[in-house]
């Protein structure tokens, strides 16, 4: 973007909602064009301007200021008159006089700009599945516009470039290669952040007597679900597949909510007795917890924007944060990850 500052005519009063303007250098610049031997008519056309519009202009100049420019000579023309060479070296002389502050201001502005620039500069979208580590991680770096999404929903809006980046987690090492096969036939970089741990949550004292998935058959149980494209969700279902337990038969399986925290808002307000949620909700709410399953968290998002240093901060911080609460620990060594991608 080219800027420059420029002395400028404005005509009218106080009272005018709407004065004339016009650029003391590009009105002068007509002047001498015409006074070097040049038509009005090609002096238009090199200011790109019809020979109406510019007619006009300076008929304008002429009423608002009460004198005229140039002095109409029959079988010669138009000349200036001694009014508008006055102004010519007015201008002249003017734009000498400044042009120093002019580049000291036109420096300030460049400043001011850039740093508005830096202000408005894109939002990184990122769609994640829910957990509260990454929640903390993104309020603290201003970059990033966060959505929760299930871990097959932000891999999908990831791959279809409808976000930057995408959070999902898997508990299964071949589900795991089968995700990063995909991805980086993309061209996408996928970052190891955090393990962490999911389970029953329930309320406190563990009324019910609740030790694991089978007793989500009992009919006096009532179970509150996540919704179908989120990792918890498939966790669930992987579980309960591998102990041949009916979904149907659970009672509430089909009640879905769209994070851990609804979860244990829902047990707290005893409109369920369990659900699946990762260990750190449980703790914060109060709530019992018994383990199902390890899983592994990761980032994943283009190779260009894996260099940006807002996202190697985002990486930093959720690694920190993993070491820093229950139920979490920070991953992102290779052998730590062997046989996951």
């Amino acid at each position: 973007m080219r800027i420059q500052i420029r002395p400028t005519l404005v005509f009218g009063n106080k009272a005018s909602k709407d004065p004339a303007v016009i650029d003391l250098v590009w009105l002068t610049g007509l002047l001498k064009d015409i006074d070097q031997g040049k038509t009005l008519m090609s002096a238009c056309k090199k200011a790109g301007l019809s020979y109406r519009n510019v007619w006009q202009k300076l008929n304008d100049v002429e009423a608002a200021l009460g004198f005229t420019l140039m002095d109409r000579v029959r079988g010669h023309g138009s000349q200036l008159s001694e009014y508008a060479r006055y102004l010519i070296l007015f201008t002249e002389d003017f734009d000498e006089k400044t042009r120093r502050l002019g580049q000291t201001s036109h420096a300030h502005l460049e400043e001011g700009f850039a740093l508005f620039r830096d202000k408005s500069e894109k939002q990184w979208k990122f769609a994640s599945s829910s957990d509260p580590i990454i929640q903390t991680a993104v309020s603290g770096i201003e970059r990033f516009e966060l959505t929760t999404a299930g871990s097959g929903e932000a891999l999908e809006r990831l791959l279809n470039y409808e976000v930057d980046i995408a959070g999902y987690h898997v508990s299964d090492p071949q589900a795991s290669r089968i995700i990063a096969k995909r991805l980086q036939k993309e061209g996408m970089q996928i970052f190891p952040v955090m393990k962490r741990i999911q389970g029953l949550m329930i309320a406190k004292g563990n009324p019910h007597g609740i030790t694991g998935a089978k007793d989500l058959l009992r009919s006096n149980i009532r179970f509150i679900n996540r919704q179908k494209s989120s990792g918890t969700r498939l966790l669930l279902d992987t579980i309960l597949t591998k102990e041949k337990i009916d979904p149907k038969k659970i009672k509430g399986y089909a009640h879905e909510e769209f994070t851990h925290s609804a979860i244990a808002t829902a047990i707290l307000a005893k409109k369920a007795d369990v659900g699946v949620g990762v260990k750190s909700i449980a703790i914060e709410n109060g709530l019992d917890f018994i383990q199902l399953k390890d899983e592994l968290f990761f980032l994943a998002m283009s190779e260009e924007l894996a260099l940006n240093k807002d996202v190697s901060k985002l990486i930093r911080r959720i690694r920190q944060l993993s070491e820093e609460v229950a139920g979490y620990k920070s991953i992102g060594l290779k052998r730590q990850i062997t046989g996951w991608i």
